[in-house]
């Protein structure tokens, strides 16, 4: 399949769900199905720098995924800074800058350390920006822009009439990135799962049964035909969309 070639969105972000099943349909253990999820990790991000996107963000760990059994969490940690070593020089010799979203102090030690130096290493990238949401939930990351601001109006840096959708969006974690314009997510759930709250408002979202460890690039350029076959129209109707892009 040929990958898309006009109207991509600017940032694409993944619910990348159902490791777990496509391992018990398989009779095997949850962290295998981890274990694959991990090569349409690596997948997927090549494709989106190749064909171009801006902005890739992954939902790899949310903040309640640390109420799972111990066991897992800490396969799942170790899954993730094995990813960081082994993907460290595909990232910078793509020109690929790496940043994070979520509570990333919560993360153990081996983890933060690779996370921290690949995401100093990568700080100068021009290319595509891979974000990684680990222990990151909508919610608290709105709740956290909002104790900032009112930090800022406490303080006097800023009045309170200056809170508006703008200043909010600027407190929040994915302030730098491109506008969320395409939410992907697999496994056949459809649900956002505290993901990208406030960011998603007027993101289009796709859904498909696929199971996150067959979902790759093939599918990935599914998804983004569907996107631009769609109208965005951010409130306004079909004919105004129209007349504005007739000028």
């Amino acid at each position: 399949m040929q990958s898309p070639e006009k109207d991509l969105p600017r940032h694409v972000a993944i619910i990348m769900d159902g490791n777990g099943r496509w391992a018990k349909r398989r009779g095997l253990p949850r962290i295998e199905g981890h274990r694959r999820g991990a090569d349409s990790v690596r997948d997927i991000t090549r494709a989106s720098r190749e064909i171009g996107l801006q902005a890739l963000t992954l939902y790899a760990f949310s903040s309640q995924n640390w109420d799972r059994p111990v066991e897992e969490v800490r396969l799942l940690m170790a899954l993730l800074r094995d990813y960081l070593v082994d993907e460290r020089a595909e990232i910078l010799d793509n020109n690929i800058r790496l940043t994070s979203i979520g509570e990333v102090s919560r993360l153990p030690d081996f983890v933060r350390e690779p996370l921290d130096e690949l995401k100093a290493a990568s700080a100068g990238n021009t290319g595509m920006t891979l974000t990684l949401a680990l222990s990151y939930g909508g919610r608290e990351a709105i709740i956290d822009a909002t104790k900032r601001l009112i930090e800022r109006v406490q303080t006097g840096e800023i009045r309170i009439q200056d809170v508006n959708a703008l200043s909010f969006g600027e407190a929040l974690s994915t302030n730098g990135l491109p506008p969320l314009d395409l939410v992907i997510r697999t496994s056949g759930e459809q649900r956002l799962s505290n993901f990208l709250l406030w960011e998603v408002a007027y993101a289009e979202l796709h859904f498909t049964d696929t199971l996150w460890p067959d979902f790759r690039r093939a599918e990935l350029f599914e998804a983004l035909a569907t996107y631009q076959g769609r109208e965005r129209r951010f409130g306004l109707t079909s004919e105004q969309i129209r007349l504005i892009a007739s000028k």
